[in-house]
């Protein structure tokens, strides 16, 4: 079918399987685990609640697997993974 000019239909998503989520947090949990370590933070493009979902599952995952408080972050287009605050630890001073 022919689109007028300029535009093009919208891609469908199909949501992941069960089984591919299962891989995925697993797979995911390597990747943000080893920046979490590097870098101290994490930032992926999660533009569906579907994958803001996916990676909060990470970062809990993740904070399991290193004994760590970890957040995690979103606001419609990324979602930011981080180490939290431990417990007991003063925030740090506003400048």
């Amino acid at each position: 079918m022919a689109h007028p000019l300029g535009t093009q239909p919208a891609p469908r998503r199909t949501p992941l399987t069960s089984d591919e989520r299962a891989r995925s947090e697993v797979a995911f949990s390597a990747l943000v685990t080893e920046h979490l370590t590097t870098s101290g933070r994490f930032r992926v493009s999660a533009d569906t609640p579907e994958m803001v979902e996916l990676f909060q599952a990470v970062a809990r995952r993740v904070g399991e697997q290193l004994r760590r408080p970890v957040v995690s972050y979103a606001n419609g287009r990324y979602i930011v993974i981080t180490f939290g605050q431990e417990p007991g630890q003063a925030l740090p001073a506003q400048r």
